[in-house]
Order: C-alpha cells, then structure tokens, then sequence
C-alpha cells in the first residue's frame, strides 16, 4: 500500500497547487486569508488523495503518470476557472497543454498503424503445417470439456461455496489437459471460505476420459477479493508494469497451481501493446516472480496471453498499409477469424509439445468465406508464421467450414466448434468438433478446405481420419507425399482385391502377400482397375500406420 499511497500524495499536492488560487480575491484579513487558503490546500490534497488511491485501488490501473492525462484536462481547466489575473492566463497555458496532451492520446492510434504492423509483422510461409497421422491431436472441444467438469463438481468440497473458473489447455508430464480452477461464487462464500481447494483437470485428447478434481490450496484467485485478489496483487507488486490480458492458471509438472500474466510495452501515447515477459505468482503463498519471454520456466505453454496474440494477429491483418487504408480503400487487408476458442484464437500443440495460437484469416468482403492464410503464434515466445498455402488454391475459411458442418446437421441442431487447419494427407483439412444444442461432443467433421464436396465425420478423430482418406481416394484430393508419412517402396503378390465405384473413378483396395492393405484412385493410375488376384505389383505408398495405407503408384508386372 506504501506505493499507491506516495503515489497519491505527489498528485494530490500537484493537484491542490493547479486548483487553487494563489491569489485570492478576498476582503477577509491578511491573517484569515492564509487561513483559509491552507484549508483549502490541505483539503483538496486529502480529498484528491483519497479520490485517486480508491480509483488506482479498485481499477488495478497502471501508476504512471501518463494515465492522469483526463485527470489533468479537469484539473488544469477548474484551476484556470478559479484563478484570476496572470495566475489564470498561466494556468489557462495550462490547459491547452493538457488538451493538446488529450488529443496526442486519442489519436495516437490513427498515427502509430505503421510501427504496430512491424511489430506484429510474421515470417511468411507457403506450405501448410504438416500434420502426422499417426498423431491425435488436441480435439476435445473447452465447451464438451467444460460441460463436465461441471457434472464432475461433486468432488469439490463444501461444493456451494464454489464454481467452476475459466478453462485452459495445458501439456503436463507430456499429456495435453484442459484444466480449471475452482473459484469462490460471491463475496460471502469467499469471507467464509479464504481459500478454494484445487482445481479440475481433464483429457484434451480424449473424450472418455474423466474430470479428475486435484486438491491444491489456493488463496490468491481472480473470485478473491481486495489484496487477496490475484489482479491485484499483481498490481500491488508491480504498480507501474502494463499487462494486456487475463490472468491464467498454469500447473507445473508436480500439479502445483501457479498463476501468470502477461507485460509488456505500449507501441506509443498510451497506445497499443507488445508482450515482454511474464508475472508469476504462487496461487497459495503470494511469492511473485518476473520473467522475461526468454527466461520463463519450462513448466508454463502460454506465456503471451491469447488477448495479447488476437491483438497482434489484427495489427497484421488490418494496418498492411497505414490506418486509413483499414478503414476504406482495404487493399491487402485480411481480417482474423473470430471463431478461436480464447480470445478468438485456438490454443494448438506441435509434434514436439510447444503450444501456438491458430488463427485464420479472410477477405473483408461480406459473404466471402474464402480463406486468405492462417497464423500460428508460439505461445512461449510470441514469434508468429503466416501460412498461405498453396496460391493457385482457393481456401474455404473456418467461418465456411461451420457452415457447411450446421447445414450437414440441420435437423439435428448440431454446431461446430474449435476448427483447426491440418495437412491431412497433403490435403488443407479443417477438423471440427462437432457438439449438440446441449454442448455434448457427438462426432468428429473433416472437411477438405480446397475442395467442400469432400467431407466425412467420425466418433473419433482418428475414426474420421481413416474414411477421409478413403473420401479423398474416392474424389478429387491429393492423397500425396506432401504428408508427413514416409514415402516407401515394395513389390509383393497380391491376394485379395475389392473395387468401388466412386462417380467417374473406382477405388480399389487390395492385400498383398505382406499382409497389409493398401488404396488407390483409378484417376491418379488408370490402369488399376484392371488389378486382380494372383498379379504381382510394385507399388509406391505413404507409410502411415494405418489399416489401409494410401498408394501414389502401382505397377503391374508382365501388364500390357
């Protein structure tokens, strides 16, 4: 408390000294007259101390001089109004000062595109990320996750002093959960309490899986109040720092609770933001840290907040060429998708564990749903990469893929929810969860982002991955080695053959004496359909580890 209150003494004797006349136009005696001037002076330092102590205190406001600029224009224009003669012409400078100082403020956003498009600028790339097959990703949607953790609350203790706070992704011991602290549900139930007993965690990956409940003492918590709240007590550590964002739950690798938020600078005039580092801070004891990105511990994923990445993703998109081009004439402005899951973007997880944040971009046309590119943002470090993809393709953009699935499922209600952009196969695929009217997960939806017409559904992902294969054989995709499976090589007799029409082309599927499966469209090799049992084959295939492995050639021996 020590900080805020030196903080507000220096601005209410600044304050008392603008308002109040030096001068004062009175008939009173010399000696009533400094009287009364020092009542007025020693009164209008308490009552502006006590004015901004309680808006510095319950706002959690940074205390530096620069957010005073409103005060000042109040203050500098009710002292020229008081003053008299040169007093008021000096403190009348005073106020077109402080006016000037206002308009620097609030245009400064017009005036600083440029420098926040720099900053946000990302490191452009072609090809889409490649996704492993043999991989399950992260699909279990924060809505299904959310539903029931809820129905799993019986576990909490004293179970009505309590709710379910925000959820998260997470990777812990090398599992992807979602986790959830449990807050206090009102003023009195935390006065009664003090404390909140853990926090909820549960599979990201899969969907049978069950909330478990983690008993871990927490007093520092967002539903706690005064300096026992956590923004606050942040604050209180830090006064002068500027945080963008939501405070987050991250567990380190022994399951204790921590929570982080995250700092940084303005780009200019109060305007603006650029993530530097991370507070974090023992949800049980208080004990705070400060990190920069480049220091932070390995336990935390999220280090620049989702708040903070939406920002940077609008700055790329909108402020390509100045502000105004934002505004009108739009010339290469791509604008970020608002269906992620936090903040408008969806926490996602490489092949090596390291969260990003996924966003797409479109067009600004209305009723456009093509996709422009996408960002992925590293999570730790705030470095992004723009992905384009393939330029002589046109890309269906998640707002199309959510279309296509609520169509799909009309009678039934059904919506998606959390789409990400893979590279299925070769293909730019969004996979969707798709959940019913009552946020329960009832399958999987893939669909091929360059070509709608092929689109399939799963109970599991890996379900759907299996028959998008098969639909992408079967229509017009590129089941290529653009995937990240080995391309392999082998001869073999083949024993079993099973074929499909599928519009124009056949599919066929055979075994061979290797006693594995393999696939292949008649229309990337004609000769196929011709394929029978006893012929002996070369054949060039995607090593996927799956049931029937995609071929991209096959030979037949002694076939003319």
């Amino acid at each position: 408390m020590g900080n805020i209150f030196i903080f507000s003494l220096i601005i209410g004797i600044a304050s008392a000294l603008v308002l109040i006349p030096i001068y004062w136009n009175d008939h009173s005696s010399k000696k009533n007259g400094k009287q009364l001037k020092m009542g007025a002076f020693i009164t209008g330092i308490v009552i502006v101390m006590l004015l901004v102590s309680a808006f510095y205190y319950f706002s959690n406001f940074d205390r530096n001089l620069s957010s005073l600029w409103p005060f000042a224009i109040i203050l500098t224009a009710g002292g020229a109004v008081f003053a008299r003669g040169k007093e008021r012409k000096f403190k009348a400078l005073l106020f077109i000062g402080s006016l000037f100082l206002g308009v620097y403020f609030l245009t400064a956003f017009i005036f600083n595109a440029n420098e926040k498009y720099d900053q946000a600028k990302m490191t452009d790339k072609v090809e889409i990320k490649i996704f492993d097959e043999k991989e399950t990703p992260a699909s279990v949607p924060p809505q299904f996750a959310r539903n029931k953790m809820k129905k799993a609350f019986g576990q909490v203790p004293n179970t009505s002093f309590y709710e379910l706070g925000n959820l998260q992704i997470q990777k812990i011991n090398g599992e992807y959960v979602y986790i959830a602290p449990v807050e206090f549900s009102g003023f009195f139930k935390w006065w009664n309490g003090n404390e909140t007993p853990g926090y909820f965690s549960l599979s990201a990956t899969d969907s049978s899986a069950n909330p478990k409940f983690i008993k871990s003492t927490m007093v520092y918590t967002p539903s706690a109040y005064f300096n026992k709240n956590i923004e606050r007590h942040i604050r209180m550590k830090f006064p002068k720092k500027i945080f963008y964002g939501d405070v987050q739950l991250e567990i380190d690798e022994n399951g204790k609770p921590y929570y982080i938020r995250s700092y940084g600078d303005f780009i200019s005039a109060r305007n603006g933001f650029s993530a530097k580092g991370i507070v974090l801070v023992d949800a049980n004891t208080g004990v705070t840290k400060e990190y920069s990105l480049s220091a932070i511990p390995d336990f935390i994923d999220g280090a620049v907040s989702p708040e903070a990445v939406s920002l940077k993703n609008s700055y790329f998109g909108n402020y390509i060429h100045g502000f105004w081009n934002s505004k009108f004439g739009k010339s290469d402005v791509k604008l970020p998708s608002d269906e992620g899951t936090e903040a408008n973007v969806s926490p996602i997880f490489d092949e090596n564990g390291v969260m990003y944040y996924f966003t797409d971009f479109t067009s600004p046309k209305k009723n456009v749903d093509s996709m422009l590119g996408y960002s992925l943002t590293n999570a730790r470090t705030g470095k992004a990469t723009y992905y384009t993809g393939n330029p002589s393709e046109s890309y269906m953009d998640s707002q199309g893929a959510l279309q296509i699935i609520e169509k799909k499922f009309i009678e039934k209600k059904w919506h998606g929810k959390m789409s990400i952009l893979y590279n299925f196969y070769g293909e730019a695929s969004w996979l969707t969860p798709v959940l019913d009217s009552n946020g329960f997960l009832q399958n999987y939806f893939i669909v091929s982002a360059a070509n709608p017409e092929i689109s399939v559904y799963g109970i599991t992902p890996n379900e759907a991955l299996r028959q998008y294969k098969t639909a992408l054989q079967r229509g017009r995709g590129t089941v290529d080695g653009s995937s990240k499976a080995e391309e392999k090589e082998i001869s073999g007799t083949v024993l079993r053959v099973y074929k499909e029409k599928s519009g124009d082309f056949t599919v066929v599927s055979f075994f061979l004496d290797n006693h594995k499966n393999y696939i292949i469209s008649s229309e990337k090799e004609p000769m196929v359909i011709y394929l029978k049992e006893g012929d002996k084959v070369t054949l060039s295939y995607l090593e996927t580890g799956e049931d029937f492995q995609p071929a991209k050639k096959v030979k037949i021996e002694n076939f003319e």
